[in-house]
């Protein structure tokens, strides 16, 4: 992998096109906000599904899941660096493929995604972890949540990203919390450090660690997001590998030392029990740390979960508007604040109704599918857009790592169920029916245009 310096932008302007979105964006920012995205609410509950498919060894799976998210990954790294526009996917499709309904659909299958993953994390937020402090209905309170993180993204991406800052420190603190306790379990004589090499008996370790990856690999679910902030990040070409990257390396091994600190402090059996592994966690320590402590830092992750998610499905919807893709009045951005409104509240009343529709599990294994096609379109795109030269210095991935990419997109879109695909369906055919609608009245003006006059 190369990362050539981007020129200087006063003297050339090369490295930051013009965009109508305001560059607010530093390099530790972007680095927060992808770390913020990655560290979300999933890992809180995931240790325990992990540990159910290869026992004490939680920590190997997150290491191979770490390794197929790096692939597509650099897929990115390169396409962001080379077309930084705001849109991420559908600009890569569109470019590579040449085809609008391509385009249209990776834009789609990511903006669907991404109001799914808010969809879901509202729930999360409504949840148990609420109503350790509250006793209130969930859908209320989570329509209520969802209202709380569209005002923030329309404030502006600066104050969202501090807010993101805020958050992800707690969140990163909470399994790092996790981590520290695991070292005085172990130091204080209760743990066991030999369970975090130990697979279930009977099971192949290659068997188990497979099956266990395909679930970690939604942990890491979320550095896509990154992409579609490229015309707020100030010097993108020269700060988005490093901090992509940097982010993904970071989260990895806060999993990998996360895993080994749960299977030192309890069984696997116990953790796979759980539908909060990390709290029982906490618990086992027995270190005075109270419930109502860790539920609130799980509350701050699943609410930045969110705002990054929403931040990302605004960003798309305005994207694909200014590629002709949705209806136009999806780019109107505030005058002053300079954030896509129309896109932001568009998103979240369909959040909002997803929300209502659909339960947690539904919609977490949606997001995953819908993304594993954004992936295989990135990875694919690579490929193709290396005959397209661009001025611009930027980052290059070698070529067999976007085919690895592939491979591992098709593997695990081979192990999704038939109800996912089912879901999925039904928001990808409203996503066409949205293409037919905004693309017969272009083809129209543009026949009568072409029409000569008698």
């Amino acid at each position: 992998m190369t990362d050539q310096p981007a020129p200087d932008t006063a003297a050339t302007g090369a490295a930051e096109p013009d965009t109508k979105l305001r560059r607010a964006v530093t390099g530790p920012l972007l680095y927060l906000f992808i770390l913020g995205d990655v560290l979300g609410a999933g890992v809180y509950a995931l240790v325990g599904e992990v540990a159910g498919e290869v026992g004490g060894a939680i920590w190997v799976p997150l290491l191979v899941a770490l390794l197929l998210a790096l692939l597509t990954a650099a897929s990115y790294a390169e396409l962001v660096t080379k077309y930084p526009r705001a849109g991420g996917s559908a600009v890569f499709a569109e470019r590579a493929f040449r085809s609008p309904v391509v385009a249209f659909l990776v834009g789609f299958c990511m903006l669907a995604a991404g109001v799914t993953s808010a969809a879901g994390l509202a729930l999360a937020f409504a949840g148990d972890y609420l109503a350790v402090f509250l006793d209130v209905p969930a859908a209320p309170a989570a329509l209520v949540f969802l209202l709380a993180v569209a005002l923030l993204n329309a404030r502006g991406i600066q104050e969202s990203l501090r807010a993101n800052l805020v958050m992800t420190l707690v969140e990163t603190s909470g399994l790092v919390l996790v981590v520290v306790l695991g070292a005085v379990v172990l130091f204080r004589g209760d743990g066991d450090l030999g369970r975090s090499v130990e697979f279930p008996a009977g099971v192949s370790a290659a068997t188990a660690t497979l099956a266990a990856a395909l679930l970690a690999y939604y942990s890491f679910v979320g550095f896509e997001t990154s992409a579609n902030v490229a015309e707020e990040v100030r010097d993108v070409r020269r700060v988005y590998p490093r901090a992509l990257f940097g982010a993904l390396l970071t989260a990895g091994l806060v999993y990998v030392l996360v895993g080994v600190a749960a299977a030192v402090v309890l069984p696997p059996g116990d953790l796979a029990g759980s539908s909060g592994p990390l709290l029982e966690v906490v618990r086992a320590a027995d270190a005075g740390i109270p419930d109502r402590l860790f539920s609130l830092v799980a509350l701050i992750a699943v609410a930045n979960g969110a705002l990054l998610t929403m931040i990302m499905a605004s960003r798309m919807a305005y994207g694909l508007a200014e590629q002709h893709l949705l209806p136009a009045v999806l780019g109107r951005v505030l005058p002053r604040r300079r954030t896509p409104w129309v896109a932001i509240a568009v998103t979240t009343l369909v959040a909002m109704g997803l929300s209502l529709a659909g339960d947690l599990a539904t919609l977490a294994t949606t997001v995953v599918l819908l993304l594993l096609f954004v992936f295989l379109s990135t990875n694919t795109a690579v490929l193709v857009l290396r005959r397209d030269r661009v001025e611009a210095p930027h980052f290059r991935v070698p070529v067999v790592v976007p085919v690895l990419g592939i491979v591992s997109c098709l593997v695990l879109l081979w192990q999704q169920e038939a109800g996912t695909w089912a879901f999925a369906g039904i928001l990808l055919a409203v996503g066409v029916l949205l293409y037919v609608v905004t693309a017969l009245p272009r083809r129209r003006a543009e026949a009568r245009e072409r029409t000569p006059v008698s």
